[in-house]
């Protein structure tokens, strides 16, 4: 066995475009969170859990209230999603990371948390929040390469601990 056998190969970059999400995009969105998710199932209660990856009609009630981004495949799949909300004038809030497993380490989620801090910097936000929980330390990892810092604030997420990260961005 070589040593370039040794390891899994580096997955390949996938060309995929990033756009603002749409009713018609509910059920990949929902097969995205749900296969994203899968494999912390267990390390969450069933109320954290139902709530990252929602019902029908909870991604509904997110489509008016928040902006929501898909990444997309050549082949028109959703391989990832993410959203934001303005929580007041100067922040915004992101929610609902999610890159399917198998388009992991390919940039998808670098390209959604782009869309988002775009808009939000066009918005003249100052900074932006988002939650997170211990199990997913590969995402906190993410976040913390792209600017983000723990706030010291942890909220109750269903019985589970919420950490905040924020970012300030530039004005």
């Amino acid at each position: 066995m070589t040593a370039a056998n040794k390891f899994s190969p580096v997955p390949e970059p996938v060309p995929y475009s990033v756009r603002r999400a749409t009713h018609a995009d509910a059920t990949g969105i929902l097969q995205c969170l749900r296969a994203a998710f899968e494999t912390f199932r267990e390390s969450y209660t069933p109320e954290a859990f139902a709530d990252t990856v929602l019902t029908p009609e909870m991604l509904q009630r997110r489509l008016t209230t928040m902006a929501l981004f898909v990444a997309v495949s050549p082949a028109g799949e959703i391989v990832g999603t993410i959203g934001y909300s303005l929580g007041s004038t100067v922040e915004g809030h992101l929610r609902g990371m999610a890159v399917h497993p198998h388009h992991q380490g390919c940039g998808v989620a670098g390209g959604l948390l782009q869309a988002c801090e775009a808009e939000l910097r066009e918005r003249k936000c100052l900074r932006i929040s988002l939650g997170s929980t211990k199990p997913l330390q590969r995402a906190i990892r993410f976040y913390e390469r792209n600017g983000y810092r723990a706030s010291g604030k942890i909220t109750d997420f269903f019985g589970m601990p919420l950490f905040e990260y924020v970012k300030h961005l530039r004005t």
